[in-house]
């Protein structure tokens, strides 16, 4: 018997029941999914930053490049200082509108957060639309700066930092809004409360209780929305000038014009250096298991908070709280009664976020040749020359196809890998949500960049399926999350009774799991469709201009001239995003 026990057979036996991956086998197709089309191209990104040159083998020859050229540390330095920037204008102006949130009812919460979710799901493309309609010199605010006499002449609101600044927290405020929310709706309202009751002043209960415990989600959305800025190259390609030019547009030129794919690499590389030293500093600080966590009020994802980061954030927070004292006798009368303050600032806010959709809207039905707010006449000339355009209904066809295929392959395997994380207490657990979320935390540029130089050697790109490979590998993480959070609620003894009573894996997922889960596959689906059909970074790779996607056809005209079919596509693109959100909202709430 003892013999037989130490066999190396017996031995990689005891490892793997040691490890306790049970279902998590179920994430396999999804991690190989990732592995192959993620972490591959990553790799051989690094790899090729790393070859070719004058010197044989590796070298350092790409990087030595980049440190000796400042043109490209310039445009480093502005990538970083505009997605600092991005995050904090993010994080500062959205928080009020997150907190005012928390405080809702349910159901009146989720009402108000569909007003988050459609300027979050709408097309980069139809909001910086709109933002060059209503900056530009001849644009909305001009006409009223000087229309009213405040200024003389147009204000340079466009092809600047500041456009661009305007453009980017648009697009990220919504992810910061939602990222903090899930945070402070888990935070305990007896506790201000109770401080209250002590005589602690209003300026006190915010920066001593109530922000610490907001920290690890105002700290999440503004890692989320750097992240994210990193990779952006729509905003600052239109509403910047050539002193805003960020890292990601640069890499489109060195591949697309330059054909230089070790330089190209070479800054891929750093985007993603960047994205991880900004993870690095996140975990060290709270814990990366605080991102999916409702709450983290009770600390347990901090690290090195507990050390020196309590001890100095509490006394900076103290003396925030000293210089707000004198504003305290300008707050409300009671907590129960109206704050007008608040509601001016959140109907500005929601103004803001919603000024896209309510700008674009009229331009579609202009009757005029150019676009003028507000249009001198109107008419459905626009609709008729989009339908009646075979180039643009053949993109519309391709995105829909290649949505509805993403949608499909993305809720498979993110909901399988859910499932399996659900129902695993393995060690590698931590391991495989990583790398679900992988997607996610990787400039899109990056990835778009890794797929193209893989999927060019696989004769993939110019197809359909090539795009469906690279939408469904940004959808997965989406899915993941939805499934997820649908299976925390669920009651695994209903799996349990139906196997007791003689049922086989197969059934008890057929007939009770699936139906049980219902609402949320359905709700993960919706917004891969919604995430693939928005999607441009990768079409502008992978469609080699022959397998246009809506998206990309919008890009391409817009590069050419503004125009009104432009705004009729974009109202189409905001009715489809709409519908299906409300899809969504109604999918979750049954």
């Amino acid at each position: 018997m003892s013999a037989a026990a130490d066999t190396p057979g017996s031995a990689a036996g005891g490892a793997l029941s040691r490890l306790k991956l049970g279902p998590l086998w179920l994430a396999a197709p999804a991690l190989a999914f990732v592995g192959v089309f993620l972490l591959l191209p990553m790799l051989r990104l690094i790899g090729l930053s790393l070859t070719g040159g004058d010197t044989p083998g590796l070298t350092l020859e790409h990087y030595q490049d980049l440190a000796k050229t400042p043109v490209y540390l310039r445009i480093l330095w502005i990538t970083f200082r505009i997605s600092i920037l991005t995050a904090f204008f993010s994080v500062v102006l959205g928080y009020p509108v997150a907190a005012w949130l928390a405080g809702l009812p349910h159901n009146r919460r989720n009402k108000w957060l569909f007003l988050v979710l459609l300027p979050f799901w709408t097309s980069y493309l139809v909001k910086t639309f709109a933002w060059m309609i209503m900056l530009g010199d001849r644009g909305l605010f001009n006409s009223i700066l000087t229309g009213t006499g405040l200024v003389g002449d147009s204000l340079d609101l466009m092809y600047n930092e500041l456009g661009v600044i305007i453009g980017m927290v648009h697009a990220m405020m919504p992810l910061a809004i939602l990222t903090m929310v899930p945070v402070m709706t888990g935070i305990d309202r007896r506790l201000p409360l109770a401080a209250g009751s002590l005589g602690a002043k209003r300026s006190q209960r915010f920066w001593l209780i109530e922000f610490p415990l907001a920290m690890p989600g105002v700290a999440a959305g503004g890692l989320l929305t750097f992240i994210t800025s990193l990779g952006f190259f729509i905003v600052p390609a239109y509403l910047g000038g050539r002193g805003q030019t960020m890292l990601a547009q640069i890499i489109i030129m060195q591949v697309q014009e330059l054909v230089n794919w070790a330089f190209a690499a070479v800054l891929s590389v750093m985007l993603v250096v960047a994205a991880l030293a900004a993870i690095w500093i996140y975990d060290q600080f709270f814990g990366l298991s605080s991102l999916t966590q409702a709450s983290t009020a009770d600390g347990k994802g901090s690290k090195i908070g507990g050390r020196w980061l309590r001890r100095a954030g509490q006394s900076v927070l103290a003396g925030l709280a000293w210089i707000c004292a004198p504003f305290d006798r300008l707050g409300d009368r009671g907590d129960d009664a109206p704050k007008p303050v608040r509601t001016v600032y959140l109907a500005i806010l929601f103004l803001f976020l919603l000024a896209p959709a309510m700008i674009v809207l009229p331009l579609a039905f202009t009757a005029e040749q150019t676009l003028a707010f507000p249009p001198p006449a109107y008419s459905t000339r626009w609709f008729g020359e989009y339908f009646g355009s075979q180039i643009w209904i053949s993109a519309t066809i391709r995105s829909f196809g290649v949505a509805f295929a993403t949608a499909i392959l993305a809720t498979v395997l993110g909901g399988m890998a859910a499932l399996a994380l659900a129902r695993s207490d393995s060690r590698l657990g931590k391991l495989v949500f990583g790398l679900m979320l992988a997607p996610m935390i990787v400039p899109r540029i990056v990835i778009a960049v890794g797929l193209f130089y893989l999927m060019a050697q696989m004769g993939l790109v110019a197809s359909n399926i090539g795009l469906i490979i690279g939408h469904t590998l940004l959808a997965i993480p989406f899915t993941f999350i939805a499934i997820g959070a649908v299976l925390k609620g669920y009651d695994w003894r209903l799996d349990q009774a139906a196997a007791t009573l003689g049922a086989g894996r197969l059934t008890v997922l057929r007939l009770i799991t699936m139906p049980l889960l219902r609402g949320g596959i359905i709700s993960a689906a919706l917004f891969a469709f919604v995430t693939s059909f928005d999607e441009l970074t990768i079409a502008l790779f992978i469609s080699g201009g022959l397998k246009s996607t809506l998206p990309k056809q919008m890009w391409d005209d817009m590069y050419l001239q503004l125009n009104p079919t432009l705004a009729a596509v974009s109202v189409l693109v905001l009715v489809i995003v709409t519908v299906i959100l409300l899809l969504a909202q109604r999918v979750q709430k049954s």
